[in-house]
């Protein structure tokens, strides 16, 4: 993902250590419809989790030193999913109240000794390079720093007489990420521990902290109701607008052996495959497509057929790969689709384990995974039962 500004430290000085922290311990239960059955943060969003658009936006940001993100112990697997391959520590349990989970986020980063930290919403994914930079740049004359958006719509209060309007003119909208100096709001969670407070704004004023405004943004909306993610839906769609179809190919003898893998499932068979690798012709017709959409060579450039490291390797480490260097180029994968071809072994009874092993390896929803089968009526290799073989169809979207 590209950065959208570079900080550069006066000569003698340091960089402010700043950690920014995502609280994600919700259920999202107005949410839920659009996140089927899932806390609303885990949802899918233009092929990514929600949670995942503002990790990856802190993490490619230059002033921030590192993420922490607070989830429920239950979400663990959803958590795993949501922020693979990132090089994450492991998610910090939350508490009964979003306040609680701060706290006890906030104390799970102190061992790295920040100066500041930027606390933010899970379930807004749309937050900017440029509201950042307000934000931090504000930290260095104030103690907290809170993005608002000024109301624009005509504000209406119910009352006996009808609905009465409402002045809007010292009205705002506050938004995350709020930031804060580290040991300040540190301090002010534990004094006010023991009173409810709707943000953590709320408590460093509380705590007399000296407060900053700086200009929140509308797209940095929060997913509350299903109509909210259909809105998100297609600002996330607009962001990746350059899509790109790769396919690929790829074919293996059979062997002796009791079994073959296919898609990342181990198939009981009467004959093994023949490969440098564990041969799965699923995943690397898969991982050929996903590298053909990026115009990144093939599965033989990236892992050499005669390199002893990748003699009998599981082919979900190429796979993965593949998908790492789209996330890289800050991309997405859109859809994926492989069919396997061969007249035994029977894949329909091992699909659905096919597609969900899939979509773990490239952290997509199994919606987004499409694993079919066909013959080729006893004609050619395949027909003959002397190998099998595979084609893929992969669709990434780049920004």
């Amino acid at each position: 993902m590209p950065r959208a500004w570079v900080l550069v430290a006066e000569p003698g000085t340091s960089m402010p250590k700043t950690v920014a922290l995502i609280v994600a311990a919700g259920q999202g239960l107005r949410a839920q419809t659009a996140a089927a059955g899932a806390p609303k943060q885990y949802a899918d969003l233009a092929g990514k989790p929600v949670l995942r658009w503002s990790v990856e936006t802190l993490l490619a940001h230059p002033g921030i030193s590192g993420v922490r993100i607070v989830a429920r112990p239950e979400d663990a697997a959803l958590y795993e999913k949501a922020v693979a391959g990132l090089n994450l520590p492991a998610a910090i349990p939350g508490g009964a109240t979003r306040q609680d989970s701060v706290r006890l986020g906030l104390e799970a980063c102190a061992d790295a000794k920040p100066d500041r930290v930027l606390i933010h919403d899970a379930a807004r994914p749309f937050l900017s390079h440029a509201l950042i930079e307000r934000i931090l740049g504000a930290l260095d004359t104030s103690d907290a720093v809170l993005p608002v958006v000024p109301v624009a719509d005509t504000l209406r209060r119910k009352s006996d007489q009808g609905y009465e309007i409402v002045k809007r003119d010292d009205l705002s909208r506050a938004q995350t990420p709020q930031g804060f100096r580290f040991d300040a709001i540190v301090e002010a969670h534990n004094r006010f521990a023991s009173e409810s407070v709707t943000d953590d704004i709320a408590l460093a004023e509380r705590a007399g902290l000296s407060l900053a405004l700086v200009q929140g943004e509308e797209i940095n909306f929060k997913l509350t109701t299903p109509e909210d993610f259909s809105l998100g839906h297609k600002i996330a769609m607009g962001t990746y607008a350059d899509i790109r179809t790769g396919t690929g190919i790829d074919a293996h003898q059979f062997t002796a052996g009791d079994h073959v893998w296919l898609c990342g499932i181990k198939v009981a068979h009467d004959h093994g495959l023949e490969g440098h690798s564990d041969a799965d012709c699923g995943l690397h017709a898969l991982t050929d497509a996903i590298l053909g959409a990026i115009s990144d060579a093939d599965i033989g450039q990236h892992f050499g057929p005669t390199d002893p490291r990748w003699k009998g390797a599981p082919s979900h480490l190429f796979l993965a790969h593949a998908a790492s260097l789209v996330r890289e180029r800050g991309g997405v994968i859109s859809h994926v689709d492989v069919t396997l071809i061969c007249e035994r072994p029977k894949v329909a009874p091992h699909r659905d384990a096919m597609r969900a092993r899939i979509a773990e390896i490239l952290g997509l929803d199994i919606g987004r995974v499409s694993v079919k089968a066909t013959t080729t009526d006893s004609m050619g290799f395949t027909g003959r039962r002397e190998g099998m073989a595979a084609q893929a169809v992969a669709t990434v979207r780049l920004p």
